[in-house]
């Protein structure tokens, strides 16, 4: 269900409002387990903190995973406070090892 903000108050988490957003969100590697490769987000979400919360919500068996996880947000690496746009692409990278 869609937020509609003609019957709601603003939704805050931390007193930070949040904003709606479509965000194409690409996954890697074993998430590709937990998720669709490609997929959208439509909930309300101000952080990749609150995005992260959303995925767990959504797939709880991922959420080891996810701890361990960088994002990339337009192709930049960011931290869990980074402020998300509308139309932002998202890029989830699992921890890996190599040899």
């Amino acid at each position: 269900m869609k937020y509609d903000a003609t019957k709601h108050s603003p939704l805050t988490i931390d007193h930070l409002p949040l904003t709606i957003h479509q965000m194409q969100i690409q996954v890697y590697a074993i998430l590709k387990n937990y998720f669709d490769k490609d997929f959208t987000v439509e909930e309300a979400v101000n952080t990749i903190e609150s995005l992260n919360t959303i995925l767990i919500q959504r797939n709880p068996s991922a959420k080891d995973i996810l701890a361990g996880c960088r994002y990339a947000v337009n192709d930049n690496f960011v931290d869990n406070q980074f402020q998300l746009q509308p139309n932002d692409s998202i890029h989830i990278i699992p921890p890996s090892s190599g040899g």
